[in-house]
């Protein structure tokens, strides 16, 4: 059986190590060139990860520098009809590795699993914790941990389209693993069942009360989260693949559950003029105390690709903000709650009622951004 879903019955280390399939005292050492002091320059190194779901390739990038000291790791799932390197130099994430020190991982997904190589994000076993491909990926991120020494409190996950619909869902089943969640161009836990309704609500069709598909009354496999994790989200207004409501969606869900968990939060808005020339309205959520913990980013005018990417890569939009930029100045800032540590296992988290979970399936719209006719400053204030 996946150890993933039956942790609760054997000890925390054992658990651990059944997960990855090594020794409970065995810790993968880490190669001679990544010793600590011992800096080298990046490389993009390809492994794989099994459990009974399967087995999933993905490549790591080791940044320049790499000393073997404690560092944070982000995980980038690509998009349909993409691969690890074509989103790595779309996204520019390596570069930013290179700066900041941290790991990327990137999984791939397999044309066995899914002939445009999307994320199955639509698929109800594929929505669950210890199910899946959301048990490949989070055992592949504990397999990265248990190999090197990453910082157990700043573990991340993003992705593009189907793979910002799965990052989501990561967040939602496993907010012990990953501390912040990334989406680009993607879809709210729960958005659909099959395929039909799938494509039902990336396009914006209606639900059977005939109300807009951002209602989340489709929404209902998201009420097994059980932690507000921080969440910043980028949508193009003008996206014909994805509509725009559905990253609003994504703004919803984690508004309600910061609402449960912080009570009342802050809202600010800004229009922001990109350096390279497309606005943006920017919206934040918080409080005093926890900082900003959700952004949305609603780019005007820009389509079904990743804002501030390279050219070199598929489905880029040079032209908008640095969304992996921003991505990850907004993970970096987080703090990080000192009783879920990465990559801790736990057991998973039972069905939730009550509260806005109830309100938000009945209909009811929590917030919506703005879009501002008004002047855009020159540049996003630092």
């Amino acid at each position: 059986m996946n150890a993933l879903l039956h942790q609760h019955s054997v000890p925390r280390s054992a658990r651990l190590a059944v997960a990855l399939s090594v020794s409970p005292r065995q810790r993968v050492k880490i190669p001679d060139q990544h010793a600590p002091g011992n800096a080298t320059p990046g490389q993009f190194l390809d492994r794989s990860y099994s459990n009974v779901a399967g087995t999933m390739e993905y490549k790591l990038y080791i940044p320049s520098n790499f000393t073997g000291s404690r560092v944070p790791l982000i995980v980038m799932l690509h998009g349909c009809k993409q691969n690890p390197d074509d989103f790595a130099t779309g996204s520019g994430m390596n570069d930013l590795a290179d700066r900041h020190g941290f790991l990327v991982a990137y999984p791939a997904q397999q044309s066995r699993a899914n002939g445009q190589h999307c994320w199955n994000w639509f698929d109800e076993k594929d929505q669950v914790r210890g199910k899946g491909e959301p048990s490949l990926i989070a055992g592949l991120t504990l397999q990265i941990a248990a190999q090197y020494p990453l910082d157990e409190q700043r573990c991340f996950v993003a992705g593009m389209s189907s793979g910002a619909a799965m990052a989501v869902i990561l967040g939602a089943t496993y907010p012990d693993i990953y501390r912040a969640v990334g989406a680009h161009s993607g879809l709210a836990h729960g958005a659909a069942r099959d395929v039909g309704s799938a494509f039902a609500a990336m396009w914006g069709s209606k639900t059977l009360f005939g109300m807009p598909m951002i209602v989340s009354q489709r929404s209902q496999l998201w009420s097994t989260a059980t932690r507000a994790v921080p969440t910043i989200v980028f949508h193009g207004d003008e996206d014909s693949t994805v509509r725009a409501h559905n990253g609003m969606e994504i703004v919803n869900q984690a508004i309600s559950l910061a609402f449960e968990a912080h009570g009342v939060l802050n809202r600010t808005v800004q229009n922001i003029r990109a350096s390279n020339g497309r606005t943006y309205t920017a919206t934040s959520y918080g409080t005093v105390k926890t900082g900003s913990i959700i952004e949305h980013r609603a780019l005007h005018g820009a389509g079904h690709a990743w804002s501030g990417g390279s050219a070199k890569g598929s489905y880029t939009d040079p032209h908008g903000p640095d969304a992996s930029a921003q991505m990850v100045d907004f993970f970096l800032a987080q703090p990080c709650a000192k009783k879920a540590r990465c990559p801790r296992v736990v057991r998973p988290p039972e069905p939730q009622r009550g509260g806005l979970f109830l309100t938000s399936r009945t209909g009811l719209i929590l917030e919506r951004a703005p879009v501002s006719k008004d002047k855009y400053p020159a540049q996003a204030p630092k």
